[in-house]
């Protein structure tokens, strides 16, 4: 069989092209740095602030939050890899001055980066 052909040899035809608020945007990945936020407009005239990069985080510990600088990435799930190029993802293990931090926001989303300290 031929592939986009039914079994008769029929083409399938769509029923209309993508749309432009369909279309993915650029990925934006938030590396270790100075503090870098931008601007973007979302569908329905609303605003939002996304990180490019960033060097503090807000963490989270016994129900009180406080504001330390990241010195390192140390491990992150989702990509090996993104450990090593010093990439802000949800889920990585992060070296700050209070300790080892897990990141529980999506930076690349968000303008800030929130996190909970990693009991040993």
């Amino acid at each position: 069989m031929k592939l986009g052909r039914k079994i008769t040899g029929g083409r399938y035809k769509k029923s209309r092209k993508s749309r432009l608020f369909e279309k993915k945007g650029q990925p934006r990945v938030v590396k270790l740095g100075k503090n870098k936020t931008k601007t973007m407009k979302t569908v329905g005239g609303h605003l939002k602030i996304v990180s490019l990069s960033g060097n503090t985080v807000n963490i989270m510990h016994k129900g009180k939050a406080k504001k330390a600088n990241i010195k390192n990435v140390l491990e992150t799930n989702s990509n090996r890899f993104w450990a090593r190029q010093n990439i802000l993802v949800k889920g990585a293990i992060i070296d700050t001055d209070l300790g080892k931090a897990k990141i529980t926001n999506r930076p690349s989303q968000e303008g800030q980066i929130q996190a909970i300290l990693v009991e040993k």
